[in-house]
């Protein structure tokens, strides 16, 4: 127990330390703070051996799924017949994150040192950095850190004298949620209308183009470069045993200060909130998410539940994409599930039938019960569209999308019921103010 209190008491920030520095997003600040030396220690390497070291350091995907990153790379074919491609995830659509936008905003140049490194390591020589359209001014400041980079001869042709390659091309993509799917991603780069592919076969065998790709997140590229610099037992010193490593987590909601908080993998809400200033104006806490809307519900009961891939999986969650949400008990729960319901109805890319057609009858439903038409027969439908959604639909959108709807009926059913009409015909009124 002393081990663990130790790995996820608060740290010296890692991927947050340049974030309130002068110019933090130029080139010259960077290098003044260590920048670019990771990269130079890597191209002294072998490949393979900066593949062995990402695994030894246990780093996984911070974008959602948390697969361990030197695996993912280790799936790339050694022997290059074909081009290979490194594609960055930065579409970060998840309802409540806002990790990679600041992160890219402050300190792009992690990014693309990382980028670098991975790319070395499995034989690419073309990466793609996937942004959300949106973020126009994250998008505009990535540009000008690569365009910095390709003049300071940290990428396009012998990159530091190395012989090895590299062109990095930033892509805006056009807002659609369904692109933060890797294979829905790869279509969108392609010029094609962004839907999830049929895998196998995985991007690892044929991805973008047809040809090797890998699809990282970008809070785990960035990461890259201090496990080069730090070393894996530096790494595996924060967080868990089987989550190793500091996180940024989003916290938004009642809290008295949102916003981005790094600390070690195993922290709990409990501890988050007293970084964020507890809840806002002392209201107590009804009800969280801890890691956006397409992760079940926790409540007040889990504020201690660690907050890592095992910890959160545990107990009944998952970690997500550390999207902390956090509710107080003046939001009624049916409310805040109809307006998440409508938001995946809306971003369903109508490729696969049970979420086409589930999500749009879901949001009918929860749009009843909230007006106070509801019946108690509807809450047996809800969770019967949402048991033939789960596992069913084409990825992971549907699953996503009954989430918040089976969670909040598992915890705050009499709030769905309240909803539902009286014996004498009336409409129910709201419980709970929105």
């Amino acid at each position: 127990m002393a081990v663990t209190e130790a790995r996820t008491s608060p740290l010296t920030p890692v991927l947050t330390k340049r974030w309130l520095s002068p110019t933090s997003w130029t080139l010259r600040t960077y290098e003044q703070l260590e920048g670019y030396t990771a990269v130079r220690k890597a191209l002294h390497a072998h490949p393979d051996q900066v593949i062995e070291l990402v695994k030894a350091a246990g780093l996984r995907g911070r974008g959602g799924a948390g697969f361990p990153s030197g695996v993912k790379w280790g799936f790339m074919p050694k022997e290059p017949v074909k081009p290979h491609y490194l594609v960055i995830n930065a579409d970060e659509g998840e309802p409540g994150t806002c990790k990679d936008v600041p992160l890219m905003m402050a300190d792009p140049h992690s990014l693309i040192e990382g980028c670098i490194i991975a790319a070395y390591a499995m034989r690419a020589n073309h990466c793609m950095i996937y942004v959300r359209g949106e973020a126009l001014h994250c998008i505009r400041r990535l540009q000008h850190a690569v365009r910095e980079a390709y003049q300071a001869g940290y990428l396009g042709r012998d990159i530091l004298g190395s012989g090895f390659d590299l062109d990095i091309v930033v892509h805006a993509g056009a807002g659609a949620y369904i692109c933060g799917e890797e294979t829905a991603l790869l279509d969108s780069l392609e010029g094609k209308r962004g839907q999830p592919r049929l895998k196998p076969p995985f991007p690892a065998a044929a991805g973008l183009y047809a040809c090797p790709t890998t699809v990282n997140n970008v809070e785990t590229i960035a990461s890259v470069p201090y496990i080069v610099n730090g070393g894996s037992d530096w790494f595996r010193a924060m967080g868990t045993e089987k989550s190793p490593g500091p996180k940024i987590y989003s916290i938004s909601g009642h809290v008295e200060r949102p916003g981005q908080y790094e600390a070690p993998l195993g922290t709990t809400l409990r501890e988050l909130l007293e970084l964020a200033g507890g809840m806002k104006d002392g209201v107590p806490l009804k009800f969280w998410t801890p890691g956006g809307s397409s992760t079940p519900l926790f409540t007040a009961d889990h504020l201690d539940v660690p907050l890592d891939f095992e910890g959160a999986a545990e107990a009944g969650s998952m970690l997500g994409t550390t999207a902390v949400m956090v509710f107080n008990e003046t939001v009624s729960v049916p409310w805040a599930v109809m307006k998440w319901t409508q938001f995946y109805e809306h971003e369903s890319c109508g490729k696969c039938t049970p979420c086409r057609e589930g999500t749009f009858w879901l949001a009918q439903v929860l749009e009843r019960m909230v007006e106070g038409r509801g019946t108690q027969e509807d809450i047996d439908t809800l969770l019967d569209v949402c048991d033939n959604i789960l596992g069913r639909s084409f990825c992971a959108l549907g699953d996503g999308a009954v989430s918040p709807i089976t969670s909040g009926i598992k915890y705050f059913r009499e709030e769905f019921l309240a909803l539902c009409k009286q014996q004498t015909g009336e409409p129910a009124l709201v419980g709970a103010a929105r």
